[in-house]
């Protein structure tokens, strides 16, 4: 009786400890639901190990052979690791790596582009559909700071093994528990045997999969998370959803008993867990089935890669909504409309107002029409680079997510090229001048190529051309390279401080300008752009405002002065 009393005394407190968990974890879920309506987009961007960036730039491309992406070289100078950061609101790896590729992979597709928008604002004003299906990426999760892809790689490339030797030691343990009735002692003998070999053998075996394990876990909660997509009833997705089914079918059993290799518990006091234990190390359970999952797997890898990526690109879309939500103001691109995309065939254009950059906390706008090149000067920090980093952002975010800042925004397809953030490769022995030449001279070629073979066109934004030289080569050498940039029908946009550049390129170039205002000992940068060239500097009168000795400064304006009415240095 007092046994009774005390089993029903544990179960009633195991209960008890069950339901509280329960209740927990439906209040945590429900305190994770209202933060996702509450602080849509209000929340950060996220922070990455450098290895995850460098997993998501290994893979970025896959399934996409020969389609163009911004190189190295320019997502180096628009610090595309923090604009990615910026649109980044996943919770799975599958919607992280989806928007990755997304934004590292301009589409030109005017169809697709249209769908990307069309979803974007769906979820932006559907809160209670994005919420759920947010709810189920957020089950999916993360893998750690690898790529899926990285798994899927190392599990395409083991050899699968056969189960024939598995089965055949069940089958005779089988057999051994029979002979127990015939000839007792003789059948326990060989069935502790048999069970004793599988036990060895077990451990080594086991260590041999143990690294996988964690890849058909996430391949698992892919698949649940994709019936719950598949049954989301969102009408909108249909097209989408019907590929996701599609892929879904061709993994059928694959999930059937998986809780053999991937239910197992650590030191877990669970009479059940241990026994469980127990037959997979007897009969070999979790290996069977690791083994015909590798096979699916290997037979099933397009299938797979398409259910990552539909299913990671929903989520993209939504990510996309609570980045243009994260935004004071933004826009579509309208040159992807049929009438003005007719209307601006083969012409090169902009046109944008309210234009600003993403990655500014308190960002200054502008407005910019264009038909051609633009050569932009002005004053040290008046604004040049970050104007040129906002243009080929908003070209870039136009091509992707489809989300501008700016209040409007119209533009062409182009290909984004830059050199703007150059430093010397001192392990590859590169003085400056050697790398900018050889950034200069990749536009070139792509620009040659292109008027050989006719893609889409080129955009480029170069800052300070051949500042790694002397005056009088670097003016004559950017004047030909700029023009012939500007001949081969390459839209430039050039930076500089060579005023002597407005004139030389007058008949390829628009001129811009930024400017600043003088207060007192203050320069004041109101960063709007201007139409016409430069007419003042401030490079001294900085000097000044740093805190040098005012007789430097003063004989540096002596000395400028003199140049500026004799031409002669003294």
């Amino acid at each position: 009786m007092e046994y009774l009393l005390l089993a029903g005394v544990f179960l009633a407190a195991l209960l008890i400890y069950s339901v509280r968990c329960m209740i927990e974890d439906k209040r945590r879920l429900r305190r994770f639901e209202q933060k996702l309506r509450t602080e849509y987009g209000k929340r950060e961007g996220k922070r990455y190990p450098p290895e995850r960036l460098q997993a998501l730039k290994r893979h970025f491309a896959r399934g996409r052979e020969g389609a163009f992406f911004p190189d190295e070289t320019t997502c180096n100078d628009l610090e595309f690791d923090s604009l990615f950061a910026r649109v980044d609101r996943t919770f799975s790896a599958a919607g992280e790596e989806a928007l990755y590729s997304m934004l590292r992979v301009p589409c030109f597709d005017r169809a697709e582009l249209k769908r990307r928008r069309e979803l974007t604002a769906y979820f932006m004003e559907h809160e209670d559909e994005r919420v759920r299906l947010q709810l189920f990426y957020a089950g999916i999760g993360r893998t750690d700071r690898y790529s899926v892809y990285d798994y899927l790689d190392s599990v395409m490339e083991l050899s699968p093994k056969s189960n024939a030797g598995h089965y055949l030691m069940i089958v005779l343990m089988l057999a051994a528990i029979l002979s127990v009735f015939l000839n007792p002692s003789v059948g326990l003998f060989c069935l502790i045997t048999l069970f004793l070999v599988n036990f060895l053998l077990y451990f080594k075996l086991k260590a041999g999969i143990e690294p996988y394990i964690a890849t058909f876990g996430y391949i698992l909660r892919i698949l649940h998370g994709a019936r719950s997509l598949e049954n989301c009833g969102i009408g909108e997705l249909s097209d989408i959803l019907s590929d996701i089914s599609e892929d879904i079918r061709a993994f059928r059993g694959f999930e059937r008993f998986a809780f053999f290799l991937t239910g197992e518990k650590v030191m877990s006091s669970d009479p059940l867990d241990i026994l469980m234990d127990y037959l997979r190390m007897g009969l070999h359970l979790n290996i069977i089935k690791f083994n015909s999952m590798l096979r699916q797997l290997q037979e099933k890898e397009e299938a797979l890669e398409d259910l990552l990526y539909k299913t990671g690109y929903i989520e993209a879309m939504i990510s996309a909504g609570e980045f243009a939500a994260s935004l004071p103001t933004c826009c579509y691109d309208a040159g992807l409309e049929e009438d003005s995309s007719e209307k601006n065939a083969g012409k090169v254009y902009l046109k944008a107002t309210g234009l600003y950059h993403p990655l500014l906390s308190d960002p200054v706008s502008n407005d910019v029409e264009l038909t051609g090149s633009m050569l932009l000067t002005g004053s040290n920090a008046s604004g040049k680079s970050t104007f040129l980093k906002t243009v080929a952002v908003a070209q870039l975010l136009s091509r992707s997510v489809g989300i501008v800042p700016a209040s409007y925004f119209e533009s062409s397809d182009y290909r984004i090229y830059t050199s703007m953030a150059l430093r010397d490769d001192l392990m590859g022995g590169k003085s400056y001048f050697v790398v900018e030449i050889e950034a200069l001279r990749r536009i070139l070629e792509a620009a040659d190529e292109n008027n050989a073979q006719p893609s889409v066109p080129i955009m480029c934004f170069v800052d300070e051309v051949l500042r790694g030289t002397n005056t009088v080569e670097r003016i004559a050498s950017s004047t030909q390279i700029l023009q012939s940039l500007s001949e081969k029908g390459v839209f430039v946009f050039a930076a500089t401080h060579d005023i002597e550049l407005t004139e030389l390129l007058g008949g390829h170039f628009s001129n811009y300008h930024f400017e600043e205002t003088i207060q007192g000992d203050d320069v004041l940068f109101n960063y709007r752009l201007q139409e016409g060239k430069a007419t003042s500097r401030n490079a001294i009168r900085l000097l000044s405002v740093m805190g040098f000795e005012e007789e430097v400064t003063r004989k540096a304006q002596e000395r400028a002065r003199h140049f500026e009415q004799t031409g002669r240095w003294e």
